[in-house]
């Protein structure tokens, strides 16, 4: 303090207080409005937080995985952006995925396995009546026929 007089320091003193007394009652009044409301908003969010705290720990057993999230980088971080090529070369890659054999219960059926099912007897059903019809002279062999044809082509689509 030196080089400051007494009186150099008194009005700056009154100059810092000068500054504060310019703002105006309306001025002052909406700045501790808001600090109020920055306090109300911070507790409520603290108490938020408290809350999400208490239901991430009494999870049975999980607990908190809160901290390990955060600690974590994300997945976008760790996999590089694939391009368009990359990702028609990794379906051309990909191993063909198994079909579920088609259920022989009709009960277990979808309905289009059902309706598919129905139209292919109906025609083999056709198909049978037009045979006997042209062998009059003996019809049992001709279901006979049909019968091994049926079995016959039931063989060929079985392992395959």
């Amino acid at each position: 303090m030196g080089k400051f007089s007494l009186i150099e320091c008194v009005k700056y003193q009154c100059n810092i207080v000068d500054e504060k007394k310019q703002q105006t009652k309306k001025e002052k009044m909406k700045e501790r409005r808001d600090r109020w409301l920055n306090k109300i908003s911070s507790i409520k969010l603290a108490k938020e937080q408290q809350v999400a705290q208490a239901k991430r720990a009494a999870m049975p057993v999980v607990g908190d995985m809160r901290p390990l999230a955060d600690a974590l980088p994300e997945l976008c971080q760790l996999i590089p952006s694939t391009t368009k090529t990359s990702r028609k070369a990794s379906r051309k890659n990909r191993v063909p995925v198994k079909k579920k054999p088609e259920p022989t219960d009709f009960s277990l059926m979808k309905p289009a396995q059902k309706r598919k099912l129905l139209e292919s007897e109906t025609s083999r059903f056709s198909e049978a009546v037009k045979n006997l019809a042209h062998s009059k002279t003996n019809p049992l062999a001709a279901i006979g026929e049909h019968l091994r044809k049926r079995l016959k082509q039931e063989e060929e689509q079985g392992p395959s």
